[in-house]
């Protein structure tokens, strides 16, 4: 009895100290080429590849670069461009996967499990394997580098994860709210938008901001299928040259890459408890 205590607390600390740990470890691993990338986009270009870990020699001339025309580059450009598919496709792929979830969660019918696998495993389907069909698709039909062509991709990507979310998140919503409203004298659509949504909002929220940042980072159908006018970021980025056409201008992209990180990552980190509880509640049995 004597040493009860004292193991039982030591075991406490030891399994605080691993769960901690194991926080600094996922913590590093996933900001650490993020800091090492705001690090550099704020040292002078003649120091890019100096290995200090902190920052030093700080300036301004790498982001003054990355929105610099002269060179060829447009970032800024790219930038709306990338807000507007996007946007675009962030909208359409909820205003489909929504309706498709809710049917799925709430209706009975014949391969209705069938249909639930099928749109899993299209996220799954390997994107190079489209790159030839789309391109030779949008050349024949005049889409070749207008925002079409990087929308609809988009929205095929997306809307999987869209769906996935939103169906195990409306088939643990009490039905008996809907049941009620139509006792109510409420149709189904009404029932549903005035009811059964308002209540999904945490978990459309969480899809949101998923399917967003998911079209912004596509970048190998966008590279292809993209133009001038229309590339995003990802594809501007990469496109980016300097002084040297032999040698990228690192503390420009480094800065731009910074600008495009840093509003996704205060966004998470604003509304990290929307998205957790969107992505946990649909798992959470009444």
């Amino acid at each position: 009895m004597g040493t009860a205590g004292p193991t039982s607390s030591w075991r406490r600390r030891l399994g605080s100290a691993r769960i901690y740990v194991g926080a600094l470890i996922v913590l590093v691993w996933g900001l650490g080429p993020f800091y090492w990338m705001a690090v550099t986009a704020f040292r002078d270009p003649d120091h890019t590849f100096d290995s200090t870990p902190w920052p030093t020699h700080l300036t301004l001339d790498n982001f003054r670069d990355a929105f610099d025309t002269s060179r060829g580059n447009n970032f800024a450009h790219a930038l709306l461009n990338s807000v507007i598919i996007g946007a675009a496709s962030t909208a359409i792929a909820l205003v489909i996967g929504i309706m498709a979830a809710y049917a799925l969660a709430r209706l009975t019918f014949k391969g209705r499990y069938l249909v639930s696998g099928v749109i899993l495993s299209a996220s799954m389907f390997p994107v190079v394997v489209l790159v030839t069909p789309l391109f030779q698709l949008f050349t024949e039909i005049g889409w070749i580098g207008k925002y079409q062509a990087l929308i609809l991709p988009n929205i095929s990507f997306v809307l999987p994860l869209t769906v996935y979310i939103l169906a195990s998140f409306f088939a643990e919503l009490p039905w008996e709210l809907e049941e009620a409203a139509r006792i109510d004298g409420a149709t189904k659509v009404q029932a549903f938008r005035l009811v059964m949504l308002p209540l999904a909002a945490p978990a459309v929220f969480t899809t949101a901001i998923l399917a967003f940042i998911a079209a912004v980072n596509e970048y190998l159908l966008a590279r292809v299928l993209s133009g001038s006018e229309t590339e995003p970021v990802t594809v501007a980025i990469a496109r980016f040259s300097g002084n040297n056409p032999l040698v990228p201008p690192y503390g420009a992209i480094m800065a731009a890459g910074t600008l495009v990180t840093v509003p996704l990552v205060i966004l998470v980190l604003v509304f990290q408890r929307r998205i957790i509880s969107g992505l946990t509640a649909g798992g959470v049995k009444s």
